[in-house]
């Protein structure tokens, strides 16, 4: 059968400069206020408490904007900072704020596999909602008819290879038909434990200091989709 592809986002089909430098600081200036308006209504109430438990559980609304503030600068992989973060998004968007960046590669490589009959499916550790408007929202159109799925870190932490096992059973495929691309090499090697086939993008972009040798732990090296062409 093809290959099904799961990729990861930042650093593999887009740069970490975006993410970094737009995503991040919007989140985080427009918090405070997105907290006064909308922390009672429950879906945003939800992640809030959840956020609160880190810190003891009942605190303030402004405290915990502090904390997910903190978070947001320490780039911290909590599922309730990237559920909120999602929600903020979602005003950028809307209002053409900014459009997601693609690195071009990626997006002609994607519509070529799901052209081919590829499955494509997204992990990352930006929750399922923010995924969708990222690729809604990108430089090159709307790409979500493109996936058949999207995976965060409900499944499990991306260096955990259960979280990969979580994912293969969710897409009803078997470990060794299925592809994980992405740019941190410790993911890929808890996919591989998984039994996922990997594939290292190494983007110069985003990574001037190549990874090559043993720093890829065994895993295929590309820096560009281009390189990884068609998978049987």
């Amino acid at each position: 059968m093809s290959k099904i592809i799961v990729t990861d986002i930042e650093g593999t089909t887009s740069s970490i400069a975006f993410v970094k430098q737009v995503l991040f600081p919007y989140a985080r200036q427009a918090l405070p206020a997105f907290v006064r308006r909308h922390g009672q209504e429950p879906d945003v109430r939800r992640w809030l408490d959840a956020a609160a438990l880190d810190i003891g559980g009942v605190v303030s609304d402004n405290c915990i904007v502090e904390l997910l503030q903190q978070w947001i600068d320490e780039d911290r992989k909590h599922t309730a900072l990237k559920a909120l973060q999602g929600m903020i998004w979602r005003s950028g968007y809307a209002h053409a704020a900014f459009h997601a960046h693609m690195y071009a590669d990626a997006v002609a490589q994607l519509q070529a596999w799901h052209a081919n009959g590829h499955g494509l499916h997204v992990y990352s550790s930006g929750s399922v909602a923010a995924q969708r408007l990222f690729f809604a929202h990108t430089e090159a159109g709307d790409l979500t008819p493109l996936f058949s799925g999207f995976f965060d870190t409900e499944m499990g932490g991306k260096r955990e290879p259960q979280s990969y096992r979580n994912i293969v059973a969710e897409i009803g495929a078997d470990a060794g038909d299925v592809v994980f691309l992405s740019d941190v090499v410790e993911e890929l090697d808890a996919a591989l434990e998984a039994g996922l086939d990997t594939v290292l993008v190494d983007r110069i972009e985003d990574y001037p200091q190549p990874r090559e040798g043993d720093a890829c732990h065994g895993h295929r090296r590309v820096t560009s989709f281009d390189e990884i062409g068609e998978l049987r």
